[in-house]
């Protein structure tokens, strides 16, 4: 990313649309010459005559202008566009904005993009747009990194909280609760420096309990919204032929794995993503764990599957309910260990001759039929209220979902019931003002009134260019 991408005197570009084919794609610039650049290769009117030269402009800001971009040096048309103007400071980045609609093909777009960089404009970095708009005040931190949740959304739950983000509710909250401890901190300060008698007493107490009760509230929503955010990691496991696949393509209700009478089908993991009431349940399907197996793909399939349950957040242990059970499904599930997991005994619409009971104790139970689909909805409200643990979840609640959010909040919370500490036990102003100063700092961070340049660098560099 480098120091050159906090300079907002250069007017950047790049292209802001997917590469591939598409019916559209946008070239953005932002920056003082963006007119400028434009002016030196568009041709506008409906038609381009031969000999026409790009020439200076008079755009109305905010509407389309229908032309040509004209490589000057050949008086070559590159592409038939759509141009619109959009001058400071009532922009994405507080500065002048110019998009230009292309044809969206991988050529058109490139062309377009050189001539934007020949003729003044660089090459924008991951994120410098929106980096733009944070430096330039038009939104804050928190609010920078909702834009990436909202273009990385898999669900509408996710994108829901990603728009309460951006429109400012966690940054509302938490710059409240940072202005109420600032107060106290100026108090606290003037006690250091003027006499006792010079200053009228304050009972910071209430203040200060305020402040843990409404950043605790934050807090308590945070592993929801993360869930909404990041998704859950959910292995489907078992030995083999006992219906993982089935009920891999059961969720999903589409044949995505192969499935066939004989064991050992799937050979290498397999991830679908599925959206479970908001929740995106990113599910992995795995070859069988046996451990009898002279096959050395196999093997490496198992070795996988180990691999891919030690990452996951919830597991699914996927029994053969028409079968007694047997040792393999008792090892399985002491790889399972403790970790949130779900025993789906598969195969209902067969006798039943499994005795699970003994498997997994703290899991839940589920009987299903992968084949005919009895049972798949109270799996999937079992997965859903085994992820949030039977809590509630409402709509109107404001939800964390930024983990870097949800480790500051809990550094203010713990730095705030340490300066409680200190104020309650009667200690100086000065030891209680240390922790208050560092509560005050931690929620700085978050809306970015107080930022260091790497940490930028680090949220920036995981947008896409052109963002």
């Amino acid at each position: 990313m480098g120091q050159k991408m906090y300079s907002l005197d250069d007017t950047i570009a790049a292209i802001s649309t997917p590469i591939g084919e598409g019916g559209i794609g946008i070239v953005r610039m932002t920056g003082p010459q963006a007119a400028d650049i434009l002016s030196k290769i568009f041709c506008p009117g409906k038609k381009r005559k031969a000999g026409d030269k790009p020439r200076p402009l008079s755009f109305i800001p905010y509407h389309l202008h229908y032309g040509h971009i004209v490589d000057p040096r050949g008086d070559e048309a590159v592409d038939e566009v759509l141009v619109s103007y959009m001058p400071a400071p009532h922009t994405y980045t507080r500065q002048d904005v110019v998009e230009i609609n292309c044809h969206g093909g991988v050529v058109p777009l490139r062309r377009v993009l050189e001539l934007t960089l020949r003729y003044g404009a660089r090459l924008a970095q991951p994120g410098e747009m929106t980096l733009r708009a944070f430096l330039n005040g038009r939104i804050d931190l928190a609010q920078a990194e909702a834009v990436l949740d909202i273009v990385q959304a898999r669900t509408e739950a996710s994108l829901r909280v990603a728009v309460e983000q951006l429109d400012g509710g966690l940054s509302e909250k938490v710059r409240a609760i940072r202005v109420l401890l600032i107060d106290v901190l100026a108090y606290l300060e003037a006690t250091i420096d003027f006499e006792e008698d010079e200053i009228p007493f304050q009972d910071i107490g209430l203040p200060l309990r305020e402040a843990i009760e409404r950043l605790s509230r934050l807090l308590a929503s945070a592993d929801r919204g993360i869930i909404y955010r990041q998704g859950v990691r959910t292995a489907i496991v078992g030995r083999p032929n006992v219906g993982k696949s089935s009920l891999l393509n059961a969720l999903l209700r589409t044949s995505r794995a192969i499935v066939t009478p004989i064991p050992g089908t799937t050979r290498d993991t397999l991830e679908e993503t599925l959206n479970l009431k908001g929740i995106p349940l990113v599910l992995v399907d795995t070859a069988g764990i046996t451990t009898e197996t002279n096959d050395a793909i196999e093997k490496l399939g198992i070795e996988r599957s180990r691999m891919a349950l030690a990452q996951a957040d919830l597991a699914l242990l996927v029994i053969d309910g028409s079968e007694p059970l047997q040792s393999a499904d008792s090892q399985i599930a002491e790889l399972v260990g403790n970790k949130p997991a779900i025993v789906v005994i598969n195969k209902s619409d067969l006798v039943q001759k499994a005795e699970p009971d003994g498997l997994l104790p703290q899991a839940e139970r589920v009987s299903i039929s992968a084949l005919t689909g009895q049972g798949l909805e109270e799996l999937e409200e079992t997965i859903v209220k085994t992820i949030f643990s039977g809590q509630v979840v409402t709509s109107e609640e404001l939800l964390v979902s930024n983990p870097r959010h949800k480790a500051l909040l809990a550094r203010a919370l713990d730095h705030l019931k340490a300066a409680q500490d200190a104020y309650e036990e009667g200690m100086a102003a000065d030891f209680v003002a240390i922790d208050l100063t560092a509560a005050v700092d931690a929620l700085g961070e978050i809306i970015g009134e107080t930022v260091t340049e790497d940490l930028l660098e680090t949220i920036f560099a995981k947008f896409c260019v052109g963002k």
